[in-house]
């Protein structure tokens, strides 16, 4: 059975579901940052998935990317999966301007600024209109 890796959970506030990954966006109001995390069981490694969920997760994971990077004008988008320190299959998707405080370097080890409850509740409404439909989704999504 799924469950989300604690640090994963502790990290993040829940956005959504695709039809295979939960959507997550990273507390951290310095980066528009979002995780897909598949909701597969013991999954570490993108190979570890059926060749059926790989294809499923990296449509997700583009699209997301699409998305994120047209709504937050995007001068890079990176996409990211590490796990060194959550071994829990998980892809980073943050966007980056050439102006940002981390770049041109990545932005692990830049200490996170957690949200305010109002900065949050913009950011909750601006994914609301970037994943909910204002451009043509591929498949189902249920919004939180």
């Amino acid at each position: 059975m799924f469950q989300l890796h604690p640090t994963l959970a502790k990290d993040s506030f829940l956005v959504g579901d695709f039809p295979l990954s939960t959507c997550r966006l990273i507390n951290d109001c310095q980066f528009p940052w979002l995780i897909l995390v598949p909701r597969v069981a013991g999954v570490q490694e993108i190979y570890e998935l059926s060749p059926a969920d790989q294809a499923q997760f990296l449509r997700e994971s583009s699209w997301l990317s699409s998305q994120m990077a047209k709504t937050f004008n995007a001068d890079k988008m990176n996409v990211a999966a590490l796990g060194n320190q959550v071994p829990q299959l998980h892809f980073h998707h943050i966007v980056r301007y050439q102006n940002d405080l981390a770049w041109p370097n990545p932005v692990w080890g830049t200490p996170a600024v957690p949200y305010t409850q109002e900065v949050y509740l913009a950011m909750q409404q601006t994914l609301m209109m970037a994943l909910r439909g204002h451009n043509q989704m591929p498949f189902d999504w249920q919004m939180q």
